[in-house]
C-alpha cells in the first residue's frame, strides 16, 4: 500500500529540511536568514509562522548546559526533532523512521523478522492487538485479538508510538519479551512472558470441506498474491463448487494484493476501494480479473482481527456481489500510508488518505458489521480447532444456498 508521496509529503519534506538545515550553517546571522525562510514556508503550509528561536535556545543550553556533552550526537538529536515533530501531527499510522528503523519496517514487508508475531494498532491512545499471526510465539502462548497492551516490560505504552512499541516488541530470536494484557472479561491484567523467534509471515492455506473450498487468508504479503493465484486454481480443477473466505485475524497488507484476489471473484473494472483525499480528490482502484471464481456462492469470515486490505475486500465482495460477512465487527482500520525514503536511508511513513468500499462507506474508525453476528466465546478460543461457531454458521449457508 506504499505509493508514490504525494505533494503535501513532499512540501513536508522540505519544511523538515529547512528547520533543520539552519543548524549545519550555524547559529549567526545564517540562523536569522534561514528563521525568516522558514517562516516563510510554514506560513504557506499552516497559515501560521511558528516561533522557531525556541528550538535553536533549547539546542544551544543543551550544547552548554548538559552533563555528558560527549553523549549528544547531533545526528540523534535530528532524527529526535524530526520525530517529535511528526509524532506531534497525532496520527498513530505517520511516523518518521530513522535508517535502522526504516530497514526493519521494509523487513516486516518482505514477510520475515524477529519477534514475537503480533499485528498492532493504537486506537484512542490504547495500543491494540490487530491479530496474533498464525503459528508465532504470540498466538502459541494465547495472545487473541482485540487484547489491550498496557506495558512493555517496565513501560507503558500509552505514553509510547505505534512504531516505539514495535520496536520495544521486536528483537532477536531467543530473548524475552513481557507483555501486561488486558482482555475483555478479565477484571485485572495479565502478565505474558514471550520468548522472541524468526517469523515467517504465511499467505494463506486452502482445504476441500466436502464440496466447500476453504480459504484461511493469514496476511496480504507479497507472497499472497502468487500463492492465491495458485490456490484459486487448484480449486478450479478440484470437486469445491462453493467457497467460504476466512478474513479472521487478518491485520491486512498490501493494497495491490487485496486488488487482485478481489479479481478472482468480481467482474474486470468493478470499482474494489475508493481513495479518499479528504480535499476532493478521490481515486478508484478497479479489478484486474481474471473473474474465474465469480460463479462460486461465496461468504466471508470476518472478526475484530480482520484490518486494512481484509476490510476492502472484505466490502467490495459484499458490495458488489452481495456475499455475506459472518463473524463480528472487523477492526476499522481504513486509512492509507504512503511511504517516502531520503537520502540518508531515513524515511517518511504519512498517512495520505482514507479507504471508502465501492459504495461509499467509510472503512476508517467504524468497521464492518457482519450481515450475519456469531460471536466466539473466550472458551471457544480456546478450543477452537475443535468448535468453531462462525465457521459452521457459514458452511450451513451456504449449504442452504443463502
Amino acid at each position: 500500500m506504499f505509493k508514490k508521496i504525494l505533494k503535501y509529503s513532499f512540501l513536508l519534506f522540505f519544511f523538515v529540511a529547512f528547520f533543520l538545515s539552519g543548524y549545519f550553517v550555524g547559529l549567526n546571522s545564517k540562523k536569522a536568514d534561514f528563521l525568516t525562510n522558514l517562516s516563510d514556508s510554514s506560513e504557506i503550509l499552516f497559515n501560521s509562522k511558528p516561533d522557531l528561536s525556541l528550538f535553536w535556545e533549547v539546542w544551544e543550553r543543551l550544547e552548554k548546559r548538559y552533563i555528558d556533552k560527549g553523549k549528544l550526537d547531533p545526528q540523534n538529536l535530528l532524527y529526535g526533532a524530526i520525530s517529535g515533530m511528526v509524532k506531534a501531527v497525532g496520527d498513530p499510522h505517520t511516523s518518521f523512521f530513522n535508517p535502522k528503523d526504516t530497514k526493519r519496517f521494509f523487513e516486516d514487508v518482505s514477510g520475515e523478522f524477529e519477534g514475537i508475531g503480533i499485528e498492532i494498532s493504537m486506537k484512542k491512545g490504547q495500543l491494540l492487538v490487530v491479530a496474533p499471526l498464525e503459528g508465532t510465539p504470540a498466538q502459541k502462548i494465547g495472545i487473541k485479538a482485540g487484547d489491550k497492551i498496557l506495558k512493555i516490560g517496565d513501560t507503558l505504552t500509552s505514553d509510547l508510538t505505534l512504531d516505539e512499541a514495535v520496536n520495544m516488541i521486536r528483537g532477536p530470536k531467543g530473548t524475552e519479551v513481557v507483555l501486561m494484557i488486558l482482555r475483555e472479561g478479565w477484571d485485572l491484567p495479565r502478565e505474558f512472558k514471550i520468548i522472541r523467534d524468526k517469523i515467517l509471515v504465511p499467505s494463506l492455506k486452502w482445504e476441500l470441506k466436502d464440496d466447500i473450498a476453504y480459504i484461511k487468508l493469514y496476511h496480504f504479503n507479497q507472497k499472497a498474491d502468487a500463492d492465491f493465484r495458485k490456490a484459486a486454481l487448484e480449486i478450479e480443477k478440484s470437486k469445491a463448487s462453493k467457497i467460504i473466505l476466512d478474513l479472521r485475524n487478518n491485520p491486512g497488507g498490501f493494497l495491490e494484493v487485496a486488488q487482485n484476489i478481489a479479481g478472482w471473484f468480481l467482474e474486470r473494472g468493478k470499482v474494489v476501494a475508493i481513495e479518499d483525499f479528504g480535499n476532493g480528490e478521490k481515486r478508484e482502484f478497479k479489478s484486474p480479473g481474471p473473474s474465474k471464481l465469480i460463479n462460486f456462492p461465496l461468504v466471508v469470515l470476518i472478526n475484530n482481527g480482520s484490518a486494512s486490505a481484509s476490510e476492502i475486500l472484505a466490502a467490495a465482495l459484499r458490495d458488489h456481489r452481495q456475499v455475506k460477512l459472518v463473524g463480528e465487527k472487523s477492526f476499522g482500520k481504513g486509512s492509507v500510508q504512503e511511504m517516502e525514503k531520503f537520502k540518508d536511508d531515513s524515511s517518511l511513513k504519512v498517512t495520505v488518505a482514507r479507504w471508502l468500499s465501492p459504495k461509499g462507506t467509510l472503512i476508517d474508525g467504524v468497521g464492518l458489521e457482519p450481515d450475519i453476528k456469531v460471536e466466539f466465546k473466550e472458551e471457544e478460543q480456546e478450543t477452537q480447532s475443535e468448535k468453531d461457531p462462525q465457521l459452521e454458521k457459514a458452511i450451513e449457508l451456504l449449504n442452504k444456498n443463502i
